[in-house]
């Protein structure tokens, strides 16, 4: 996938994970080409889903988003009906922030954001309940590490 992106490109969207509200122009000219092609590349970048969109990175905890949990969920049925009515129930809670499918005995890694305990449990109480969950184990975050929002541009793996 990689490939198909040019040394530009590849400037263009790590510039744009930096700043995603800088003009076309100062865009261009960090990358070294003019304003008009800047943006045709940017808009083919957003057309390929390269770049998937805009959005401002926000504080939870500043929200009053107290609680950050894992929820590690098994499936009693793995076909893809069951696989696909947990999916769509998952896109309908909003405590849930990120949807994991994983390979092995955990089908689904969930992270939920809830702004108490009193209110991840009660998450957890419903999530327990949902069609086709067989069991749920949770955990809680003490603290974060890190949290890289960017794609890897410096040829990490």
């Amino acid at each position: 996938m990689r490939g198909r992106f040019d040394a530009i490109d590849l400037k263009i969207m790590s510039e744009l994970q930096a700043d995603g509200r800088m003009t076309n122009v100062e865009l261009a000219r960090r990358v070294g080409i003019s304003a008009p092609p800047c943006l045709r590349r940017v808009r083919a970048l957003e057309e390929a889903d390269a770049i998937r969109g805009y959005r401002a990175l926000l504080d939870e905890r500043k929200l009053g988003f107290e609680v950050t949990a894992f929820a590690m969920v098994q499936l009693a049925g793995n076909s893809e009906l069951d696989r696909a009515e947990f999916e769509a129930r998952v896109r309908d809670w909003s405590t849930v922030r990120e949807c994991h499918m994983l390979s092995g005995e955990v089908d689904f890694m969930l992270k939920c954001v809830a702004r108490d305990l009193t209110s991840f449990q009660n998450f957890v109480i419903e999530l327990t309940a949902a069609k086709n969950v067989r069991s749920v184990k949770t955990a809680l975050a003490l603290g974060q590490v890190k949290n890289e929002a960017t794609a890897p541009f410096d040829g990490a793996s």
